[in-house]
Order: C-alpha cells, then structure tokens, then sequence
C-alpha cells in the first residue's frame, strides 16, 4: 500500500464554526453547535473511499479476492454504509459490538464482545470501520483480538480523531477529521442511545450528559 494519506480535516472549519443547528429541529435545543456539516463529511467519505481503493488496488488484493470491512456496532453504520459504497475495490461486510461505554461518556476500557464476527477471516485484508478514536483502549484492544484470527493484514479508517486525548498509540492511516476534546453526537455517535441519526457531527450540551 503506496499512497499517502493527506493530513486530517481539523475541525471546526470557519463555516462549521459559524454553522447554527435547525432551530426548529426535534434536538434544537440539545445541540450547542455543528462542527463538521453534511457536505463536509460526504466529501470526506468520498476522498477516504479513494485513497483506501487506491491502497488495496495496487498489488494487494489478489484475483477474487475481496477487502473484509469490519464496522463495529452501533457507531460506524452511517459511516460504514457510505464508505463501502465509495470504494472502488469489492468488499464483504461483518460487524462486531462492543461495550465498553455503558452510559457513560468515558470508555471504562474493559471490553466485552457482544456480538462476534460471523466468518472466517484468516488470510483476509482486514479494514476495521471506526467512528471515532478517543482513549484507543477498544480499538487496541480490538486490534490485537483480530490480530490472533490471522489475517493478512489489519488496518483502521476512523471518521474522527481526538488527539491528545488517546492512552495509546495506535497508529491510524486513513483519519478523516481531527476535532476538539467535545462530546460529540450525530453521524452514528450516539449519548445514550440517542442523536445518532443526525446528518453532521454537533456538539452536545454539556447539561444534557451531566445530569
């Protein structure tokens, strides 16, 4: 895998900044600000698809073979559904879940598999299909887990990243937005199970997730 990845998106943008949530929308009043639009996110998801195509084209993806996705449960199904459909290279889909949240805020970093993957993939090209990088204590976690199925090789490509914030190093290639140490929803991210739906990445106010 040859290209080079262009350095994340920081985030907020001045256009983003300056974005107001739908006053009329059914989260108005949750939302203290947007920090990556709509059409940020699309065209990010569209410049990940070509960059991880371009990668798994060249060389590494062998006749009939395909790239395996794994999205990991509940966050990285918008993002996982839209960037499979911007490859270029043929895909095969699992999930797993995890729980190291609860309803806090704060992964606990112990880790619980929920739900497993379905197949075998030994001698596969593993793309784990992240929604956000925070502490890195369930993705390290889940990378040494695939690790010791044996594939041929295991990557990540995360939505966001918080910098500074992370407890261990892992290294990520493919990042589309560094943002700030906020709690963020929408896109897949979710408090308590709610907010995920939401078309951007906004903040929450803090009164909502500390009461």
């Amino acid at each position: 895998m040859t290209s080079e990845l262009a350095s994340p998106a920081s985030v907020p943008s001045a256009a983003a900044r300056d974005a107001v949530f739908d006053p009329d929308s059914w989260y108005a009043e949750e939302i203290e600000r947007t920090i990556i639009t709509e059409d940020e996110i699309r065209a990010k998801v569209a410049e990940l698809g070509a960059l991880v195509s371009a990668d798994f084209a060249e060389g590494v993806l062998d006749s009939g073979d395909e790239l395996l996705l794994v999205g990991v449960f509940k966050g990285a199904v918008m993002f996982m559904a839209d960037f499979a459909r911007a490859l270029s290279v043929p895909v095969k889909m699992e999930f797993m879940a995890l729980s190291s949240y609860g309803s806090s805020t704060t992964s606990s970093g112990t880790v619980r598999i929920l739900k497993d993957i379905d197949s075998d993939v030994a001698g596969k090209h593993i793309l784990v299909v992240e929604d956000i990088i925070d502490s890195g204590l369930t993705l390290s976690w889940l990378l040494k887990y695939l690790e010791g199925l044996h594939p041929a090789s295991v990557s990540v490509v995360s939505m966001l990243r918080k910098p500074g914030v992370q407890r261990v190093d892992i290294p990520v290639k493919y990042v589309g937005f560094d943002i700030p140490n906020e709690f963020v929803v929408g896109y897949g991210l979710d408090y308590a199970e709610r907010y995920r739906e939401l078309p951007f990445v906004g903040v929450l106010k803090p009164e909502v997730y500390q009461k």
